[in-house]
């Protein structure tokens, strides 16, 4: 009785013992792991895979496309289906066949180091690149092995174009620079999903087991960028480089009463869709004379981070003589000075245990205030700061806006520094409340500076900069719309008013003169700073608005370490925004309104002289001093270049044909450059051409230093080219 009771004892203990055992490992399994298994076995059951969103398109101010998305494809890998060493070798050969940029050994390393069945090996692959891999599948069925999934790839249509203001994204569709960056959250949608069924031997079902969750699109953006103006500043900024064998070059056009960047630029620029190619050829020689490999990628990697650098919104530099507005508004709303004021210039002022010297060192003698701004005189504006005094001189200084951020809506945004990048209030003693009157000593950004300039000449109201104006849904519906924004009132407006009517006698007659425009009223302010960085290397900077008399938009042009023998912000940076001011006017309607001096050295309108004989057509022409050219032997006017009503120069010339197999004829253009603006006229004349004066002011002594069409080429009979002029005399202000 004893061993049976023993025995059902054992027997009981054994049974709860193994029962106990086995609702442990069920609580364990369907408790504690079921999350984890209930994954492990969808996994298994079921194929899960995103469809990657289109980004939001970005779009130009006049609705032109500059970024958007498209069909692309990934190329992936299940590890788990390779069946040995012989197939991961040729999955991993065949891909980098097709892939030039992926090496055998990487691709076979990422399939080897991978516990999942779905290794990315590329995304955005192209449509020729994805129609390889497919043959390549079919060919070695290699089905269960490599798949193609639905992918998207970010396009950038106009290439260079405001690449530093575009930005782009990286391998993964996130913004890495520009608006992409700070927009990333707003451009990037939803992924979709499709969730489809998988049989006992993890095949895909049919599509009777799939569900499908479309991606929806980021929403999209329309910049207050103008595709036009932009082209204008980038083929400035462009041709400013290679004339001054300069650094760089970078600058903004703003709308003074909004704030919105109408265009923003710097060059040498790079290819938003390959923005890792370098193809500044002086880069390029200097990375050549590396010879160590790891030291070169470093380099170029460097290289390729400065080259994405938007300087306009991220680097500072000493402003120079273009500060002299500030001091000069400063000056005048405190009642310190007025326009008539004056000041005996000698050619040096003593500061503290300083010598501080004019650049005109011989001195400008007695002249007004207005005078001194055109002279750019820096003893008048070590004056008028000392006579401010540090508190209403800073009080100025913060207010408009050079001791914090303009907030513009672009990333890596300068950040002023107290004592690092400018003086601050309490340590800004006599010497250094003087240097920074006339814009020595301290830096700022060109986003600080232009957006300081369109409160000048906007009747006095500081804005906050902005490039993103509206933001779209997939159906174009309006979802935001920016509002211009008020920071605050810095100077009354009839102060705006006089230090733009000052700044205007600088460009008419002042250190401002190569951005002068016939027609057009131009104010603006020229400054030139050595770099405090680099020794013996200089800043040459220009800042306009245009017209005087009712100002729409503010450019700032900015030429680092320029190569050249004068590299005064009035010589080299002051022709260029006067191009882009000019351009960017009469695009937007402005009509010229010339003086009459300006028209009676301006060009005139070709008369009509078709179907007059030749005698009766040069006469006219001549009374109308006029040029005539005959083509043929024929005694009648058959057709004429230019035609009737065309604008060309006083004394330009007008080809008249008289045969009709002569409708037309080219000829060889003359170098038009190191000329007077008589001795470029005469000697296109001569040659059979029209030339359009563009630069600095018709009563100056100027030089030609430039031509549309260049030298050497072929251009029809007739034609005009537009050469441009600058002068080097009284255009110095450093």
């Amino acid at each position: 009785m004893n061993l049976k009771k023993r025995c059902i004892s054992a027997i009981a203990v054994i049974l709860v013992l193994g029962f106990g055992v086995d609702i442990c490992r069920l609580f364990w399994f369907q408790v504690i792991k079921s999350e984890e298994y209930k994954t492990a076995a969808e996994a298994q059951q079921l194929s899960d895979t995103v469809i990657s969103a289109d980004r939001g398109v970005i779009y130009d101010a006049k609705m032109n496309v500059l970024a958007e998305s498209a069909s692309a494809w990934l190329v992936y890998v299940n590890p788990s289906k390779i069946e040995d060493e012989t197939e991961k070798n040729l999955v991993a050969t065949g891909l980098a066949g097709i892939f030039k940029d992926l090496k055998v050994e990487n691709i076979k390393e990422k399939i080897s180091n991978s516990d999942y069945s779905y290794v990315k090996i590329k995304s955005r692959v192209e449509y020729n690149e994805k129609t390889a891999v497919s043959k390549f599948i079919k060919e070695n069925d290699l089905y269960e092995v490599i798949g193609i999934d639905p992918d998207t790839k970010r396009y950038y249509p106009l290439g260079n174009f405001a690449s530093t203001i575009i930005g782009m994204t990286n391998s993964d569709n996130n913004g890495r620079a520009g608006v992409e960056l700070a927009y990333n959250d707003t451009l990037t949608g939803v992924p979709g999903r499709i969730i489809t069924a998988k049989d006992a031997n993890s095949h895909n079902m049919s599509s009777n087991y799939e569900t499908k969750f479309d991606a929806e699109q980021g929403t999209s953006l329309v910049l207050t960028i103008d595709k036009t103006v932009q082209y204008y500043l980038e083929k400035g900024l462009s041709q400013a480089v290679i004339d001054n064998d300069a650094a760089s070059a970078y600058g903004i056009v703003m709308d003074v009463d909004t704030g919105a960047i109408l265009a923003m630029a710097t060059m040498p620029d790079y290819n938003l869709n390959e923005p890792s190619v370098i193809t500044d050829e002086e880069t390029l020689k200097e990375l050549a004379k590396i010879t160590d490999e790891d030291e070169y990628d470093v380099a170029y990697n460097n290289a390729v981070y400065l080259m994405w650098r938007n300087r306009a919104i991220s680097d500072t530099y000493e402003p120079g003589s273009v500060f002299k507005i500030f001091t000069a508004a400063a000056g005048l709303e405190e009642g310190v000075v007025t326009t008539n004021s004056t000041y005996n210039c000698t050619g040096a002022i003593r500061v503290a245990d300083n010598t501080i010297r004019c650049h005109r060192h011989e001195g400008h003698g007695t002249q007004s205030f207005t005078e001194g701004l055109m002279n750019s005189c820096n003893p008048f504006f070590i004056t008028v700061g000392q006579e401010l005094g540090t508190d209403r001189f800073y009080k100025y200084f913060e207010a408009f806006g050079f001791t914090e951020t303009t907030g513009v809506d672009l990333p890596a945004e300068a950040s002023p520094a107290a004592d690092i990048t400018y003086h601050s209030k309490e340590n800004m003693g006599i010497a250094q409340l003087s240097s920074s009157a006339f814009g020595q000593t301290f830096q700022v950004s060109a986003i600080q500076m232009i957006t300081a300039v369109s409160a000048v000449a906007n009747g006095g109201k500081l804005m906050e900069p902005y490039v993103v104006a509206k933001k779209l849904d997939g159906d174009g519906n309006t979802l935001f719309e920016k509002t211009p924004t008020v920071r605050r009132q810095v100077v009354s407006r009839s102060t705006s008013e006089t230090v733009i009517g000052m700044m205007e006698k600088v460009v008419s007659e002042g250190t401002g003169k190569n951005a002068y425009i016939p027609g057009y009223r131009v104010a603006g302010k020229t400054g030139t700073s050595e770099k405090l960085t680099v020794d013996g290397q200089y800043i040459a900077s220009f800042v306009g608005c245009a017209p005087a008399d009712d100002p729409k938009i503010a450019v700032l042009i900015i030429i680092d370490e320029p190569q050249v023998g004068n590299h005064g912000g009035g010589a080299i940076a002051a022709p260029v925004a006067g191009s882009v001011i000019e351009q960017t006017l009469k695009y937007m309607n402005v009509e010229p309104v010339y003086t009459d001096e300006e028209l009676s050295k301006l060009n005139a309108a070709t008369p009509d002289v078709n179907g007059m004989t030749v005698t009766g057509a040069k006469n006219v022409l001549t009374a109308q001093n006029f040029t005539a050219r005959v083509v043929g032997d024929g005694d009648t006017v058959l057709a004429q270049y230019p035609a009737k009503n065309q604008s060309i120069p006083m004394g330009g010339v007008v080809i008249l044909y008289t045969e009709k197999d002569n409708s037309s004829q080219s000829s060889t253009v003359p170098n038009l450059t190191g000329m007077s603006i008589s001795e470029a006229n005469r000697m296109a004349v001569n040659a059979g051409y029209n030339i359009k004066v563009s630069g600095a002011a018709l009563n100056s002594e100027v030089v030609s230093y430039r031509q549309s069409i260049e030298a050497g080429t072929k251009a029809e009979l007739g034609t005009t080219i537009t050469v441009y002029f600058k002068t080097t005399t009284g255009v110095q202000d450093d």
